[in-house]
């Protein structure tokens, strides 16, 4: 009897740490008028429990080891079990040695459209279409596994990107828009594809040199921040290629306001460089550029 009570206890104990996401969802249904607004409710629900309760990689983390994230859905229209919506997917990764979550991913996904009957069971198999929703939710769960390997390890997060870019693949049996590249420039379609491309490859090289310096930052500041300059510089030289590249821009949606703060206050290293080189590669985000305090 203890012999089957202590494997049952490996076995719970071996589920629970067997999840990598403690995303937080939420769904906002108030553009749209409904009398069964408990359905919403269920859908996050149902959403939290799948993106956080999925083994997605195999690999056991602790509680305080998995990846901080969230899903913020803004319902636009429904009837029945369709619906159209947005949806904004964040994630950050711990900076070493501090209680500082640098952002890694900042992406607003406008073409979020799915069908959902309340209580219905949200089931992902990697190598087969189900739904829209399970396709989106596991498409969005392995960038973000993807993009946080790749923070701590050059290229470290291929294989969970390329989980994405199958499960991309797969999803265009079912028609729904965004995961083809005849559905626009900037969608699922080109954010995983470009991210394996070795054309963009800077994106990611800047991703783990960037984070790289970040982890020092508490022992050496000023060494960090050159770190951190030169990381940005990989970006001239794709921008040079790849001028308001679609990954750029989804680079700097997330990164942007934390550059500032980094160059912003002492110990101070020179910035006109630095300053001259994103105006050119992030024009948009050129009065956030002009803050920096020298």
């Amino acid at each position: 009897m203890n012999k089957v009570l202590v494997l049952l206890m490996f076995f719970v104990v071996g589920q629970f740490y067997a999840q990598q996401l403690n995303c937080t969802v939420t769904v906002n249904s108030q553009r749209v008028n409904s009398t069964n607004k408990q359905v919403f409710k269920t859908l996050e629900t149902a959403i939290t429990e799948f993106v956080n309760k999925t083994d997605w990689t195999g690999q056991s983390l602790k509680q305080s080891e998995k990846i901080s994230c969230s899903m913020y859905i803004t319902i636009l229209s429904g009837s029945s079990d369709q619906f159209t919506a947005t949806m904004q997917v964040q994630s950050s990764r711990p900076i070493f040695n501090s209680s500082y979550e640098s952002p890694i991913f900042n992406y607003n996904d406008k073409n979020f459209s799915f069908s959902y009957t309340e209580f219905e069971n949200l089931i992902f198999n990697q190598n087969s279409y189900t739904t829209n929703l399970v396709s989106l939710l596991s498409f969005y769960s392995y960038m973000i596994l993807g993009l946080d390997e790749d923070s701590f390890s050059m290229q470290g997060g291929s294989a969970n990107l390329q989980i994405a870019q199958n499960i991309s693949t797969i999803a265009q049996q079912g028609s729904s828009k965004g995961w083809s590249q005849l559905d626009g420039n900037d969608n699922r379609f080109f954010l995983i594809n470009d991210l394996l491309s070795p054309t963009y490859l800077a994106i990611r090289k800047t991703n783990f040199e960037y984070h790289n310096a970040l982890d020092k930052m508490t022992t050496d500041i000023k060494g960090s921040k050159e770190k951190v300059k030169a990381s940005l510089f990989n970006l001239g030289t794709l921008n040079s290629v790849k001028p308001n590249a679609f990954l750029t821009r989804v680079f700097f949606d997330a990164k942007s306001d934390e550059i500032v703060s980094i160059f912003s206050g002492g110990p101070s290293v020179n910035i006109t460089d630095l300053t001259d080189n994103l105006n050119k590669v992030s024009p948009l985000n050129a009065s956030k550029w002009a803050t920096f305090i020298f």
